[in-house]
C-alpha cells in the first residue's frame, strides 16, 4: 500500500495495490502489520457500513475521550466526499479540513486520527460506505460539530437544496461553541 500524507499531520490518504487481469481485480484492503508499520500503532476492533443515496450528508461526528476513535474508511460502492476536521485545541491547523473523494473506482481509504470530526457526502446516485474503528461506539461519549459551520467552509460539493440530513445532524453546534473537544498537547493512544 502506498501512504499518501495529507495538509493535515496523521490524517492519510491509502492507495492499496491492485491486481488486475482479465478475470478482475484483487487487492489487500487491510494488513494490520503494514499499517502498523506506515501509519499507526492502533488496532481495530469495529467494523460498520452503511447505505446512503445521493445528497445525504453525515456528519461531522466524533467520540469523547476515554472512547475516542480513529476511523479507517472507503467505499464499494459508489462515490463519496470524505472529510475529517481537526478539533484539537491548540493544534495549528484546529478548525481545518482534508477532503478526498473515495470511490469503488479508486479503491482510496482515508485514516482518520482520534481527535478528528468525521463525515461525508454522497456525490453518487448511492454509496455504500465501511469504516473500521479502534474503540467501541460509547452512545455517552458522542460528539458533533455542525456540517455546514461557516468557520468551517467545507464545500461539500452537493448544492444546499439537494442536501439529505438526518435530523439528529441539523441540530449540532458550530465549532466555536463546543466545549468538549481534544487537546492537541494530550496522547490520545
Amino acid at each position: 500500500m502506498e501512504v499518501i500524507k495529507s495538509d493535515i499531520e496523521g490524517v492519510v490518504i491509502i492507495e492499496p495495490r491492485i491486481f488486475e487481469d482479465s478475470r478482475g481485480y484483487f487487492f489487500e484492503s487491510f494488513s494490520e502489520r503494514e499499517f502498523v508499520e506506515k501509519v499507526c500503532n492502533t488496532h481495530f476492533v469495529q467494523d460498520n457500513e452503511s447505505k446512503s443515496s445521493y445528497g445525504v450528508v453525515r456528519g461531522l461526528h466524533f467520540q469523547r475521550p476515554p472512547h475516542a476513535q480513529s476511523k479507517l474508511v472507503r467505499v464499494v460502492e459508489g462515490t463519496v466526499l470524505d472529510i475529517a476536521v481537526d478539533i484539537r485545541r491548540g493544534s495549528p491547523t484546529f478548525g481545518r479540513y482534508v477532503a478526498v473523494e473515495l470511490s469503488a473506482e479508486n479503491h482510496r481509504q482515508l485514516f482518520i486520527p482520534r481527535g478528528f470530526a468525521h463525515g461525508f457526502a454522497v456525490l453518487s446516485e448511492k454509496a455504500v460506505f465501511q469504516y473500521k474503528c479502534d474503540n467501541y461506539y460509547a452512545p455517552q461519549s458522542e460528539g458533533a460539530i455542525a456540517w455546514n459551520d461557516p468557520a468551517i467552509g467545507i464545500d461539500w460539493r452537493i448544492p444546499a437544496d439537494k442536501v439529505i440530513l438526518s435530523a439528529k445532524d441539523m441540530a449540532h453546534p458550530l465549532l466555536a461553541e463546543c466545549e468538549e473537544l481534544f487537546d492537541y498537547n494530550e496522547n490520545l493512544y
